[in-house]
């Protein structure tokens, strides 16, 4: 895995010799600034309450279910790591994705999101835009519910898919919704793209992690990436091959990597 650090690094460094500005998004002042006002007196009236599972968390290793220990010790560290990024740069939209498929990238949004939204200056509203196969709901034993995918078809009004997870405090979730074939093509569409300009500016306080598919698996990832204002990506410890990662990076080259995630790690237990 040092080695798969190295070509990370490395290809970071090309990245910033290059210039990391994007000039198709430009920065909202005060966005990702820290804000103390009313963000942890909220009351959901409008968005719909549900249950999470406290059976599904266990089962799938999200936070609330493991309220103190080394495993939510370590999400507080990535988070910490993860804000000084964010309010260096004045960035709120985060993409969380891997090289392939069962790395744990859908673990980790989860509990990112929620370890941020403990922090006293954020809320967070996470996006599961995995739209070929949305599981957020599951991992959260929330049951089937409409999400993203109904809005991009069918324009369903975000005000009626949004859904805080009761468990998940400070947490507001957008449902990936039905599965979609043309993935891609949705998430590239203008539709989305004004929903996510939308959800960036709308509060500075928040942060809007997305969920997305694996890199090397399908066209969605890269179609959606340049919307965001940085991806961190996820590698799992003896499974994610050195080549996967530098390609996933390679591919990625247009996006502020924040850095990787080194899941399932044997060093951790």
């Amino acid at each position: 895995m040092e080695r798969i650090k190295v070509a990370l690094e490395k290809a970071r460094k090309d990245r910033e010799g290059g210039g990391q500005a994007r000039e198709h998004r430009p920065a909202t002042a005060g966005r990702a600034v820290a804000k103390a006002a009313s963000t942890k007196n909220i009351s959901y009236t409008q968005t719909r309450t549900a249950r999470a599972s406290n059976i599904a968390m266990k089962k799938h290793r999200i936070l609330p279910a493991y309220a103190s220990g080394e495993f939510a010790d370590a999400f507080k560290i990535l988070r910490t790591q993860v804000l000084q990024r964010l309010r260096e740069n004045n960035w709120n939209v985060l993409a969380v994705t891997s090289p392939g498929d069962g790395a744990g990238k859908t673990v980790t949004a989860i509990n990112l999101a929620a370890s941020i939204a403990m922090e006293i200056h954020h809320t967070v509203l996470l996006v599961d835009a995995n739209l070929r196969q949305p599981s957020i709901h599951d991992y959260l034993g929330l049951g089937t519910t409409r999400g993203l995918s109904e809005y991009l078809l069918d324009e369903v009004d975000l005000a009626d898919l949004l859904v805080h997870p009761e468990g998940l405090e400070h947490v507001v979730l957008l449902p990936g919704g039905r599965p979609a074939q043309n993935s891609a093509e949705l998430l590239n569409s203008p539709r989305m793209i004004q929903l996510v300009e939308e959800l960036k500016n709308r509060y500075p306080e928040r942060i809007v992690v997305f969920d997305l598919p694996p890199v090397l698996t399908a066209a969605d990832a890269l179609a959606f990436a340049p919307y965001v204002d940085a991806a961190l990506l996820v590698l799992e410890e003896g499974r994610t091959q050195e080549q996967e990662a530098r390609r996933a990076v390679e591919l990625l080259e247009n996006t502020n990597i924040l850095g990787t995630v080194l899941n399932k790690s044997e060093a951790a237990g």
